[in-house]
């Protein structure tokens, strides 16, 4: 995939972005620096946007797939690189997070990256993510913006943790609960929300939603019923895939937030966000100016990256899927 004009973008200063000392939900961001890796491994940035390219020539779904990993990471306990783990009882062995995918790119990623820069354990797998998955946003269209490092790997990974992220069946009120949480004002949790502009859904997530739901186009629901059965009879259906953008699933933009004021939003948790309630407002921001959004979306991913766990007792892994 070439190169897309979402570089030229570069919503975040620099000032914000190694602004250093937010502090929420008791859990205070690191000291991480764009340059952190400046004299060990000067190369990261370019051998990671390197093996994202490779791997969204391979298959376009896998620049959503990258962004959803690192938002499942960063979310339990801050961006650890817990949910690439391979352990019992892991992060990885949630519900929620039971289809996640790309975990095979991070790995390829990260034996590039310390291959290039000298061998052994040199960059974090949670950096390689967090750089992945902008380079993944900025390949499929949306915002760049810059990528502090310096974090270090969980030794550790709870399956429980889990519990922390947003399910997308949920209301309004329960979903804004768990973004504050963590820090985020409705406004960021709208524009993080708006991540759902590219990737996909299965039918077991949004089947209750076109059979049930009333605040739903009833062609939209009609054409999604084709695909998605009422009932799972034969016990594969519920894997049926299905746009979360039906407009343009696989290019970055602000068409998410006009199909929900259509009333064609994908999931529950997706159409709660125009639905007469309190972030209205922001969706129809967004929906009338994507440059709006693609700024609120690169300063809250920023955010998000600076969501770090509560102690610092990590380590840099030599292969991402288990500790030292």
């Amino acid at each position: 995939m070439a190169a897309t004009p979402g570089y030229r973008f570069c919503a975040v200063s620099l000032a914000i972005i190694l602004g250093i000392s937010f502090f929420f939900s008791g859990i205070a961001t690191a000291q991480l620096s764009v340059s952190f890796y400046a004299k060990t491994c000067p190369s990261v940035f370019e051998t990671v946007r390197a093996g994202v390219r490779s791997a969204l020539n391979a298959e376009t779904r896998m620049g959503a797939s990258i962004l959803r990993l690192f938002f499942h990471d960063c979310f339990v306990n801050g961006c650890d690189g817990g949910i690439l783990l391979d352990v019992d009882n892991g992060e990885k062995e949630a519900v929620p997070n039971l289809t996640l995918r790309g975990f095979e790119v991070i790995d390829s990623i990260k034996s590039q990256v310390d291959g290039s820069c000298g061998g052994g354990a040199v960059v974090s797998c949670s950096d390689i993510l967090a750089i992945a998955a902008r380079d993944s946003v900025v390949e499929m269209g949306g915002p760049t913006y810059e990528v502090p490092l310096g974090r270090r790997d969980a030794r550790t990974s709870n399956k429980d943790d889990a519990s922390q992220l947003p399910s997308p069946f949920k209301d309004l009120d329960d979903l804004a609960k768990k973004f504050q949480n963590k820090g985020f004002s409705m406004r960021e949790m709208v524009a993080l929300s708006g991540a759902h502009t590219v990737g996909f859904a299965r039918c077991s997530i949004f089947r209750e939603r076109i059979y049930n739901e009333t605040d739903i186009d009833p062609d939209f629901a009609a054409t999604l019923q084709n695909v998605c059965p009422r009932t799972d009879d034969d016990g594969d259906g519920g894997d049926v895939l299905a746009p979360l953008d039906h407009l343009s699933p696989m290019r970055f933009g602000n068409n998410y937030f006009q199909a929900l004021l259509n009333r064609r939003g994908l999931l529950h948790s997706d159409q709660v966000l125009f639905n007469g309630g309190s972030a209205d407002e922001i969706v129809r921001t967004y929906a009338n100016d994507g440059k709006a959004f693609s700024v609120d979306f690169a300063n809250a991913m920023v955010k998000l990256g600076n969501l770090i766990p509560p102690t610092d007792d990590g380590e840099v892994r030599v292969s991402c899927r288990r500790v030292n």
